[in-house]
């Protein structure tokens, strides 16, 4: 196996044909949702630019979530790494 193949998967004659099997498969389901690739570029234009106006609320956001998360992740994988030591492990 050439480094392309070692690359791409296996040969590119296959992989083309696999890639344009699943780009079917999937655009046949997303036809089927009412979505365009129009739609999908949009929304993924309208994500970046909302959060871009958020600017540092962002940032703040994501802390927020962090360590509301982390007060409960934390300890509780500070207790079972303490458990997991005791048995030796």
């Amino acid at each position: 196996m050439n480094g392309l193949q070692r690359f791409m998967g296996g040969s590119p004659a296959q992989v083309l044909l696999r890639l344009i099997v699943i780009s079917l498969i999937v655009g046949v389901v997303l036809s089927a949702l009412g979505l365009s690739p129009y739609d999908i570029v949009e929304k993924a234009r309208q994500l970046v630019w909302r959060v871009w106006n958020m600017g540092f609320g962002a940032i703040e956001w994501f802390w927020q979530y962090f360590l509301l998360g982390a007060v409960i992740v934390i300890p509780v994988w500070v207790i079972i790494r303490l458990l997991n030591l005791g048995k030796g492990g």
